[in-house]
């Protein structure tokens, strides 16, 4: 932009030929000096268009620099862009899960799911390609103006006056962008959750013809999200005219200004040179233009950085100590000791005491809600003691390794929890050296061979999102199969058989027979002919445990057990 003063005043003869060159020096008046005298060299020995030609093909050569140089910048961020959205998103679901289920708990799946996709996303388009322009276009408009200030320090001192007027302006219409883009984001995430939940229970919604009012439901919270996205949208978009029009604002304030101070000739600038400065002035617009467009992007993605921040800042109660002795063998005992446990503000446990010698299986019988799933999730540490203390061989679980204390636990639950993959993986989950003989075999212990090699790839096939593909017992047989190849030494049985049909729980009940063998076992039962063989059986009721002995013992007490059994008999 620079050339356009000595080019225009030489080309239009408005400035006198060059015929001496100065020393090169890293001033404004050298370089002009300098490229005044090249001009002048061409005119006088090719001419007005030979120079003409000479300029347009500097400018096409720059031209291609910049725009060569600023495409490599753009490469070269590329995978440092993505590697920082990569790294969050790896951090986040590193956190996710790490954190104790209690957590989600409170949670929706949904707006966790939100959080993994959309929130990560706005930050990689809102945030990390807006840092570049946050960091180039100042610096870019800083030289700009330096420029200006070296050409004419009273009509660049006029514009620096009108510059912040215009950054106030749209600094105050961008301050509200993140509030409204943080209630979007959770509307998005209560839209997920409705997709999640609508998919999971798609067989009870039309069993009871609740489309309809799915359907409404879904329409609410979507139609109130559209409102807020529409209300941000308007705000983003607000950006680019808004920042064009005040920029328009100040270039023609300058241009009065200015072309007032040329006429008059009280401004050391000629008229060329005025021009070169309207010039200049006009490229500070564009970056200016952008450098409002990423404020205003960085605005509104900062709430998607405040939600992840909300997980990655989430509290994780259940920690391991530093000095965390580790654990391969269970020895002795698993022993309750003045245990009481509460989610939130109601207690679920109270005055819990309770000690399973190795070897035996305790059973846990109750009415639902007693607490007989919280007293089996409090061993493996899912949920943490506050009141009281849980002893495995003697020494609290809070002494030991997580890891080391989990390994010795096998979960068979009520709702057999696979996963979209194959058989052989399901079972092996966990395990990445076993070998596809110790899995047949677990197989054939949980009676689940059989209707594995029948199927059509075998140990490879694919069971569908949660099994779907199977039936209960098989999907039951599959987890039972996956803690025989874990051969834990403790077994937590959470009501294993209660959802299966008759023929499916005896072969269910076989592996489970085989699979308690040896173990010692925590058994948590409705069905009490299942549990009637147990070494001890405890009932629960509202957190307590009221009454304990085995299956003759307690029918004889004529109490709560007499009841749940006579209840069962009766049906």
């Amino acid at each position: 932009m620079t050339m356009a003063i000595p080019f225009l005043g030489i080309l239009f003869k408005t400035m006198p030929l060059v015929t001496e060159k100065a020393a090169l020096e890293f001033t404004v008046e050298s370089v002009t000096n300098n490229f005044s005298y090249f001009m002048s060299s061409v005119v006088i020995n090719g001419g007005s268009e030979k120079a003409l030609v000479m300029v347009s093909i500097m400018v096409i050569v720059l031209t291609f620099l910049k725009t060569s140089f600023r495409y490599l910048a753009q490469y070269m961020l590329a995978p440092v862009r993505h590697g920082v959205v990569k790294d969050i998103r790896n951090a986040l679901f590193a956190k996710i899960v790490s954190l104790p289920l209690s957590f989600f708990s409170e949670e929706k799946k949904g707006d966790i799911i939100s959080r993994m996709a959309e929130d990560v996303k706005e930050i990689e388009i809102s945030v990390i390609r807006s840092l570049e322009m946050l960091f180039r276009e100042p610096l870019t408009i800083i030289v700009y103006l330096s420029t200006l200030l070296f050409m004419s320090f009273r009509l660049t001192v006029f514009v620096l006056i009108l510059l912040p007027v215009t950054g106030y302006v749209i600094g105050r219409i961008g301050r509200g962008l993140r509030g409204t883009t943080l209630r979007g984001r959770r509307r998005m995430g209560a839209l997920l959750s409705i997709i999640e939940e609508t998919l999971s229970g798609l067989r009870i919604i039309k069993a009871f013809n609740a489309e309809e009012k799915i359907n409404k439901r879904f329409r609410g919270i979507n139609s109130y999200f559209t409102r807020i996205m529409i209300k941000m949208w308007r705000r983003m978009d607000l950006a680019t005219p808004l920042s064009e029009f005040l920029g328009t604002v100040v270039m023609v304030a300058m241009m009065y200004y200015g072309g007032s101070l040329v006429l008059n000739q009280e401004s050391p600038l000629p008229s060329e040179a005025f021009i070169a400065y309207l010039l200049i002035f006009s490229q500070i617009i564009n970056p200016a233009k952008a450098f409002t467009n990423a404020f205003y992007a960085v605005q509104k993605g900062m709430a998607s950085v405040d939600r992840i921040e909300d997980v990655m800042n989430a509290d994780e109660k259940i920690v391991e100590k530093p000095d965390a002795i580790p654990i391969k063998d269970f020895k002795e005992s698993i022993e309750w000791t003045n245990v009481s446990f509460k989610y939130d503000k109601e207690y679920v446990l109270r005055d819990i005491n309770l000690k399973i010698e190795k070897g035996k299986t305790v059973a846990l019988v109750g009415q639902s809600g007693s607490g007989k799933s919280t007293m089996a999730d409090l061993i493996p540490r899912f949920y943490e003691i506050e009141e009281g203390d849980l002893l495995i061989d003697g020494i609290s679980i809070k002494d030991y390794r997580i890891n080391d204390l989990r390994s010795l636990m096998g979960n068979v639950n009520q709702e057999p929890i696979l996963f979209n993959d194959t058989i052989f993986n399901n079972i092996a989950f966990g395990d990445s050296k076993v070998t596809e003989e110790e899995v047949v075999n677990a197989a054939k212990v949980a009676n689940a061979h059989d209707f594995i090699i029948a199927a059509e790839n075998g140990y490879d096939t694919n069971i569908g999102d949660r099994g779907s593909k199977l039936s209960g017992g098989e999907r039951q047989r599959i987890s039972i199969a996956r803690a025989v190849l874990k051969n834990p030494p403790v077994l937590i049985l959470d009501e294993a058989t209660s959802s299966l049909d008759s023929e499916s729980e005896k072969l269910v009940q076989d592996a489970l027979i085989k699979l308690m063998s040896n173990r010692t076992s925590l058994v948590i039962a409705h069905r009490l002919s299942t549990v009637k063989d147990a070494d001890e059986i405890c009932v629960l009721h509202e957190g307590k445990i009221v009454e304990r002995g085995k299956h003759d013992e307690l029918v004889r007490l004529n109490g709560v057990y007499k009841k749940l059994h006579d209840l069962q008999m009766f049906a």
